[in-house]
């Protein structure tokens, strides 16, 4: 039962193949089974889930019948669950049981979805690899000597690893796309402002989206479908009706255009190119038609990207300081050294590394030089966006430069490792949605391909995502086992 997809478990729930209970008690063997391995989960709620699931069965049997009644979810570990450890995967948030749950979560809990766990990611989702967590690093299925992707790559190889059937991510700058893209799963970035970021820790703000990672994008549609939505909670949600993700699934793609960007196929290496070459073919097939597109200042997203997510980074981690809750280091002698030792001890090197940029380059002379001036080529790159879609539906291209590359690879070389979401960080400059969808392998290793739609167009999205999975069988591929 753990292989079938989220519209499979449903019918099989409503046809009694099983019980909602028989359902979570499976998928909480395998977390038993393979999380000591892979490092995907740092919290399992047993309890709750099998509480949960024994009063799913119950509503089931009272003929209530919501699609997602009575199936498992998991929870990247920075959405605030309350009465559930929410620790970002910081030492300094170790101890922090969330007081409230984020909207995100509350919506799921109305649609009956049964809670599994939290999972592991990048310490306050700062990290390309899932190695920087408090907690250690998640392994990647398909390779236990190679990452993930992150930073939610605790959520991406839960789903991989059938741990759990969907999970929720969050993208900053490509942190659900990437981990999708290496670990054969569907990764979906809403447009900013689609998703609720109530509840949702806050990294950077202008750039935090949450959204769902699942098997296939027909999964994603019906989570978007519970997931989307205003909330007058969340100052940057956006008013504006809801579609069903579900209905334009099947829509035959002849006659859309696929935007192809030039600067995406640079220097990319020619084992990547071929994969993405197969996937436009795939298309062409079914008749889209193919076009070449410009799109100048994106080559300046990392740089852009590296001073806006840290200045908005140490702005929102300053509230990290012992006196309300989470660490507080021990027999402090005055005020100030309560503060630097509590944060000294409870960041790790990498959110470290970022507050101390970001605090930098909001600091008094450099802030016109360097943060004024990013925000005017984040307009300009946003715009290069805009005109493509006045002649494109999609813009298709690789979601990662390679595949997964080994744990240990690059940890002592940041710059190697923030080009790693160099494909995916021009879409939360800019606000837009985009999607990561299985697109074979090189080796062993699975990659990913990139589609981005403009604003609020998540359904054209999953259409392109879902045709594409009609006609390949990419996205069924499962990791061996193995201890």
């Amino acid at each position: 039962m753990r292989d079938k997809t989220l519209l499979e478990l449903s019918r099989a729930l409503a046809a009694k193949e099983f019980s909602c209970l028989e359902l979570t008690q499976a998928y909480l063997k395998q977390i038993e089974t393979r999380n000591p391995i892979l490092n995907a989960f740092i919290s399992v709620t047993k309890e709750l889930a099998l509480e949960t699931a024994s009063a799913a069965d119950t509503r089931r049997a009272k003929g209530e019948a919501l699609p997602l009644l009575g199936i498992p979810i998991s929870h990247k570990d920075i959405l605030c669950t309350q009465g559930v450890k929410t620790t970002c995967g910081s030492k300094i948030l170790h101890n922090f049981i969330a007081p409230y749950s984020a909207t995100v979560v509350k919506r799921f809990e109305q649609a009956g979805m049964i809670l599994l766990g939290k999972t592991n990611l990048d310490e306050f989702a700062m990290g390309s690899s899932n190695e920087n967590s408090f907690y250690g690093p998640v392994k990647n299925p398909w390779d236990m000597e190679r990452v993930p992707g992150g930073s939610s790559g605790g959520s991406a190889v839960a789903v991989a690893a059938r741990m759990t059937p969907a999970a929720t991510g969050t993208d900053t700058g490509g942190s659900i796309r990437q981990p999708a893209a290496l670990t054969n799963t569907t990764g979906l970035k809403p447009t900013y402002g689609r998703v609720s970021r109530f509840g949702l820790v806050a990294f950077a703000s202008s750039l935090d989206q949450a959204g769902p990672i699942t098997a296939t994008a027909e999964d994603a549609a019906l989570l978007m479908n519970v997931m989307a939505g205003f909330d007058e909670k969340d100052s940057t949600s956006v008013d504006i009706p809801v579609p069903d993700y579900t209905q334009d699934l099947s829509k035959a793609l002849k006659g859309k255009v696929i935007g192809i960007p030039k600067i995406f196929f640079k220097d990319l290496e020619p084992t990547m190119a071929l994969r993405i070459e197969a996937v436009i073919s795939a298309y062409q097939k079914m008749g889209a038609v193919v076009k070449d597109i410009d799109l100048p200042n994106v080559s300046f997203s990392v740089p852009v990207y590296y001073v806006i997510a840290p200045a908005e980074c140490s702005s929102n981690l300053a509230r990290y300081d012992g006196v309300r809750f989470g660490y507080r280091a021990k027999a402090p002698k005055d005020l100030y050294d309560l503060y630097t030792r509590t944060r000294a001890e409870g960041f790790g090197p990498e959110v470290k590394r970022r507050i101390m940029i970001g605090t930098y380059v909001l600091s008094s002379g450099y802030y016109d030089a360097y943060y004024l001036k990013a925000q005017k080529v984040r307009q300009l790159i946003r715009q290069d966006f805009q005109k493509a879609f006045e002649t494109v539906d999609i813009i298709l291209g690789p979601t990662t430069p390679t595949p997964a590359f080994k744990l240990g690879d690059k940890i002592q070389d940041p710059i190697s490792m923030y080009l790693s979401d160099i494909y995916t960080i021009a879409v939360n400059l800019a606000g837009l949605p985009a999607i990561s969808i299985p697109a074979g392998f090189i080796g062993h290793l699975p990659v990913g391909v990139q589609m981005i739609a403009n604003y609020f167009k998540e359904d054209r999205l999953l259409n392109f995502a879902h045709q594409y999975q009609q006609v390949t069988d990419w996205h069924k591929k499962r990791p061996k086992e193995t201890s």
